[in-house]
């Protein structure tokens, strides 16, 4: 039988609990846990741990909180712990000293069908995009971000209204899995690297960060586009416009969920119409309903209860 590997993991959101799970579930040596520095928080702006530093506490794990990963005392640390193979889920980008050092390498976990969506949210836009299909990737790290040799990858299909939050959790899960597929494979010498071959005349879709420009909606385009937009931002950041309503004053809004319409439209795009207790904004093509929705400082909430505190929707629209 094959010695287990001692593994160093490296990993801040979510994302990653379930990868260090499923990883000391499976038997594995973690021998220690990297993760962010404690950051204020909250509107007390208390100190508040990463989900893996608290995740690697209740396992009774060692955790390294650098603030500068170059820094000598870290770099000693690393040295000390003898690991075979350092783990990447959802970290900071590794500078060479650190990621050169394992003589089993260093793995990193994405949450795309690489080269596709390479970049720092590529669960968003592969909703946004309207992908019917995406997945993970394990790859050795290199010098330039997400472009290393792949090991295994996996997929799983979308549907037309699952948003980016339930894409990420059937890929938190899927990565875990695979993540325990490719340790076994290189403990085993069984896995060999291949690399990412990108065609110049159909480059790969990007992930770039989201920002307040892409996260805009714009209501000018076909509905079937509008909504992947705002499903692909929801839960989180989650997809914004302006709303004016009928006496010319302006809100700011984030749209949450959406359902795809037949109506034909009646109005200029982003001009609001409601049915019942039913809200619908005009796109360039037909009606698309407004379903969950939030106004600044307020809760989100349904149609149904914007329009019940809505007194006319006369002269008011979207942009």
């Amino acid at each position: 039988m094959t010695d287990r590997a001692r593994i160093l993991f490296m990993g801040t959101p979510d994302f990653a609990v379930a990868t260090l799970d499923a990883l000391v579930a499976d038997g594995q040596a973690v021998v220690a846990v990297v993760t962010a520095p404690d950051r204020p928080a909250g509107r007390g702006r208390q100190l508040r741990a990463s989900a893996v530093k608290v995740r690697a506490l209740e396992l009774g794990l060692p955790v390294l909180q650098p603030e500068k990963l170059k820094d000598p005392g870290f770099i000693a640390a690393l040295d000390t712990l003898e690991a075979d193979l350092y783990i990447v889920v959802a970290f900071r980008m590794l500078p060479e000293v650190v990621w050169s050092k394992p003589r089993l390498g260093t793995i990193n976990l994405h949450g795309s069908l690489l080269p596709a969506y390479r970049g720092a949210a590529p669960i968003n836009w592969a909703v946004i995009n309207g992908e019917t299909r995406t997945g993970v990737t394990t790859f050795r790290i290199r010098h330039e971000i997400d472009t290393g040799d792949m090991l295994l990858q996996d997929s799983l299909a979308v549907g037309p209204d699952d948003d980016a939050g339930q894409v990420h959790d059937q890929l938190m899960a899927l990565g875990a899995r695979l993540m325990v597929r490719t340790v076994h494979g290189l403990t085993e010498g069984s896995l060999r690297a291949r690399p990412q071959v990108i065609d110049p005349m159909h480059p790969p879709p990007g992930a770039p960060k989201l920002n307040a420009d892409n996260t805009h909606v714009h209501f000018d385009r076909p509905s079937a586009k509008v909504h992947d937009h705002i499903r692909g931002l929801s839960p989180y950041p989650g997809a914004w416009c302006t709303w004016t309503d009928g006496d010319g004053a302006t809100h700011h809004f984030k749209l949450f969920r959406t359902a795809r319409s037949e109506r034909p439209v009646s109005g200029p795009p982003g001009t609001l119409s409601s049915e019942g207790d039913r809200l619908f904004v005009a796109c360039a093509d037909q009606l698309l309903e407004i379903l969950e929705l939030q106004a600044e400082g307020r809760k989100r909430m349904t149609a149904a209860d914007f329009l019940r505190g809505t007194r006319s929707l006369a002269g008011s629209e979207l942009s």
